[in-house]
C-alpha cells in the first residue's frame, strides 16, 4: 500500500509546495461544503444529503491527479471530487434542492452523479471505448464505494475494460461500510484491489487518508490507462459520518472502530499537521483559506436561494418524446397532490376566510 505521510517527506515526492497547498485548500473547501450542506439539510433546506466527512483526502488527491480533459464519473458521495474538479458548489446545492445538476460552465468534464449503485461503472467503460474509437487522449475516472463491487455492473464494466483496453481508472473508495454492511460481509477477497486480477489488469492500494499518496497513485494509474491498461485503485479511507441523513450509524457500528489509527484519523487534521512539519503551511495561510471557503459557501447558498424553485413538471418533460399514459397519470397525480401540500409534503393548513 502506497503512503507518503508517516513514511516520508514532501521532498520525496514530485509535488511542489504550492501544489501541496492547493490540495490543502481544496480539502478545506470541501470539508466546509460538507459541514454546510449537512447543516442546511437538518433545517429542511434540502430533503436529503450523503455526508463524506473523512474522505476528503481520497477525493481531492485523485481530482488533482487528473488532466483537464479527463472525464469524471461521480457517485452520490463524490461532492468533494466534483468541487476539486471545478464544479461550483452552487451547482451541487441546486441539485440537492431538486434543480438541474449543472447550471454553470465549470470548465471540466463531469458526468451527472449516479445515485443507483455502480451504474456509472459501465458508463465510464463505454466512454473509454468510445475514446479509443475516436482516437482521443483523455482518460476516465469512475468513483464508487466498496459496496458497488458486489453489483453486476462492477463485473461488466471491468470485464469490458480489460477486454477492450479501455482507458479507465476504477477508483474504489473503500470506506469500510456499504450502508450498514461492513466490508468483510461484502466480499471474501482479501482486498478489493486484487479483484482486478480476474479482468487482466492491475489493482493497487493506497492510503486514502493521505492526499499526496492518492495523487501519486492515481497519476500513475492514469498514465497506465492512457496507454491502454486500465487500473483498479482501492483507496482505503473511512466514512466518519452516516451513510445519508436518513441513516443512524450508531445502530450498526461501534463508536471506536477496530481499524488502524491512520485509517480513522481526520484526514484534514493529519495533512495539516504534515504540511506544518514540512514548513509549507502557517497560521496566516490556514486562516485565509478557511475564510475564503466560508465566503464561497455563503455566496453559493445565496445564489441558490435567489433562484425560483424548480417546476415539478420538469421531472416528466425529458424522459420520453411522447409521454406514456402511465407517466401522464403520475404527473396528474403529482399536480393534484401539490394543490394541497407544500413541496416538503406537508398538507396545507385549512382556514376559514
Amino acid at each position: 500500500m502506497h503512503r507518503v505521510i508517516d513514511e516520508g517527506s514532501l521532498g520525496d515526492t514530485l509535488i511542489p509546495p504550492e501544489q501541496a497547498r492547493d490540495i490543502y485548500r481544496d480539502m478545506v473547501r470541501t470539508r466546509r461544503f460538507d459541514e454546510r450542506a449537512l447543516a442546511l439539510q437538518r433545517r429542511g433546506w434540502m430533503s436529503g444529503y450523503p455526508p463524506y466527512r473523512g474522505q476528503e483526502a481520497s477525493q481531492v488527491g485523485a481530482a488533482h491527479a487528473m488532466d483537464e480533459d479527463d472525464w469524471l464519473f461521480p457517485t452520490y458521495r463524490s461532492n468533494a471530487f466534483q468541487v476539486a474538479r471545478g464544479v461550483p458548489p452552487a451547482d451541487l446545492l441546486r441539485f440537492r434542492r431538486g434543480g438541474p445538476e449543472f447550471d454553470s460552465e465549470h470548465g471540466h468534464e463531469v458526468f451527472p452523479q449516479a445515485v443507483p449503485i455502480a451504474t456509472q461503472i459501465p458508463h465510464a467503460t463505454g466512454a473509454g471505448m468510445a475514446r479509443n474509437y475516436a482516437g482521443g487522449d483523455e482518460a476516465m475516472v469512475v468513483c464508487f464505494g466498496d459496496g458497488a463491487t458486489s453489483e453486476g455492473d462492477f463485473h461488466e464494466g471491468l470485464n469490458f475494460a480489460g477486454v477492450f483496453d479501455a482507458p479507465v481508472v476504477f477508483f474504489c473508495e473503500n470506506n469500510e461500510w456499504a450502508i450498514s454492511l461492513p466490508r468483510d460481509r461484502q466480499t471474501m477477497s482479501e482486498t478489493i484491489a486484487e479483484k482486478a486480477n480476474a479482468y487482466g489488469f492491475e489493482g493497487v492500494r493506497v492510503d486514502g487518508n493521505d492526499p499526496l499518496a492518492v495523487y501519486e497513485t492515481v497519476s500513475d494509474a492514469l498514465a497506465s490507462a492512457r496507454a491502454g491498461d486500465p487500473v483498479l485503485v482501492e483507496s482505503l479511507t473511512y466514512r466518519r459520518g452516516a451513510h445519508t441523513t436518513a441513516d443512524d450509524p450508531s445502530r450498526y457500528r461501534d463508536e471506536e472502530p477496530d481499524l488502524p489509527e491512520w485509517r480513522t484519523r481526520d484526514p484534514l487534521d493529519r495533512y495539516e499537521a504534515f504540511l506544518r512539519e514540512e514548513g509549507v503551511l502557517d497560521d496566516a495561510f490556514v486562516e485565509s483559506v478557511r475564510e475564503e471557503a466560508d465566503e464561497e459557501l455563503s455566496a453559493a447558498v445565496r445564489a441558490v436561494e435567489d433562484e425560483p424553485p424548480s417546476d415539478p413538471d420538469d421531472v416528466f418533460e425529458y424522459v420520453f418524446a411522447d409521454l406514456p399514459d402511465e407517466l401522464r397519470g403520475q404527473r396528474e397525480e403529482l399536480r393534484a397532490f401539490l394543490e394541497t401540500h407544500d413541496p416538503q409534503g406537508v398538507e396545507w393548513e385549512r382556514r376559514e376566510d
